[in-house]
């Protein structure tokens, strides 16, 4: 009998440590396809559109803005605790993670047409009238979408306890992501190449255009999803339950007390931040300081983005060479060499043809830091710290 529970501890253990399959790393991957096709749009356009399109003024467009960021500020500790209570909530049976991010799903295809479009009804009304109007969908929209992220990002460390595993699941989600906004600029640069030509500038008769960009991300986003709730299933994957019993939650108050969650926290939101400040303002950069065209306007982040793709394919090697710290570091040493160049860039040369390595910057720091801290909180997660 003791020998039987020595081999069944010992099965438990080797099942758990099994690396996972390649299919399953693209199957996760491409579940956050439609959060990252949104948020492309989101930080990339929503400053172009409102201000450019629908004359919204700087501080109504910011205010816009500010409201999506405070609602995904407090829609991200609503899920992220209630995702973990599958005793209280219905449908845990579908799965904690999964249900959440199904939930999410449909509030963001639900909402977020209704942001990059004229205002139903009320394109005449007050601004403020208006403002009410986009914040309703906003909101809406912020609250999937943290529900499908908080989901998405908290089943790493439930399919696999591995931490090169979580790495590559890591870097796998983040490579996707460059997808989604890489497809996303392309569509855009076409749409906005072929009908506004080579010189033109951005203004209010390109709200349709805007709409064709959406509707055919949030396609694209739809059945990525639908692929992820099929392919992935979040109760058990090989790890026993004898296993994941030995782990004990921890309280609310010890989170709050841990000196390393504030740490990963803060190393987080500078790495987020400097991803999203980049996106919000090169477009706006590129269009009233360089004075580009609006195919810039795509062509520019889209090279940004090719730079994150192709480096975030070596990430894992990296961090499994160098470590998370260095690692880190080095992502933060490109991405403010490239903050030196745009203070200090001016030009003929830099607008034609330097503006473009600053992009491969731009998005080469980003991967790297962004990859760096969602491991370092996948680890914390998991259980090693």
């Amino acid at each position: 009998m003791e020998v039987s529970v020595h081999q069944q501890i010992s099965d438990d253990y080797t099942e758990l440590y099994r690396r996972l399959p390649l299919k399953l790393h693209l199957a996760y991957g491409i579940g956050h396809v439609l959060n990252d096709v949104c948020a492309s749009m989101w930080f990339t356009y929503l400053l172009v559109f409102f201000h450019l399109v629908l004359n919204f003024s700087n501080w109504e467009t910011g205010f816009l803005l500010l409201v999506g960021q405070v609602a995904d500020a407090l829609a991200t500790p609503f899920v992220g605790y209630h995702s973990d209570q599958s005793d209280n909530f219905p449908f845990c049976r579908y799965g904690r993670r999964k249900v959440w991010h199904l939930i999410g799903t449909v509030c963001v295809l639900g909402a977020f047409p209704f942001i990059f479009a004229p205002c139903i009804g009320c394109t005449t009304s007050h601004k403020w009238a208006q403002m009410f109007y986009y914040s309703i969908f906003i909101i809406i929209f912020q609250f999937g979408w943290a529900a499908v992220q908080i989901s998405h990002l908290s089943l790493i460390p439930e399919l696999t306890p591995n931490e090169h595993d979580r790495t590559k699941l890591t870097a796998v989600r983040y490579c996707f992501t460059v997808i989604s906004n890489v497809l996303v600029y392309v569509i855009t640069w076409i749409i906005l190449h072929l009908d506004n030509g080579e010189s033109a500038r951005i203004g209010p008769g390109d709200a349709p255009k805007f709409q064709h960009v959406v509707w055919t991300v949030l396609a694209l986003g739809s059945l990525c999803s639908l692929v992820f709730h099929i392919c992935i299933g979040e109760v058990d994957n090989g790890v026993s339950n004898n296993v994941r019993g030995s782990h004990l939650r921890t309280s609310v108050r010890d989170l709050l007390t841990n000196v390393t969650v504030y740490q990963v926290a803060f190393i987080y939101m500078t790495s987020r931040l400097f991803v999203n400040l980049t996106q919000v303002f090169i477009p706006l950069y590129l269009h009233e300081t360089l004075n580009m065209a609006a195919s810039s306007l795509a062509l520019v982040p889209l090279t940004m983005f090719i730079g994150s793709f192709i480096t975030s394919m070596f990430i894992e090697k990296i961090n499994r060479c160098c470590g998370r710290k260095l690692t880190y570091t080095i992502g933060a040493v490109i991405g403010v060499a490239a903050c030196i160049w745009v203070k200090f860039g001016s030009g003929i040369d830099y607008v034609n043809r330097y503006i473009y390595i600053v992009a491969l910057l731009f998005g080469s720091g980003g991967s790297i830091i962004l990859v760096s801290s969602l491991g370092v909180t996948t680890d914390l997660i998991g259980g090693k710290n």
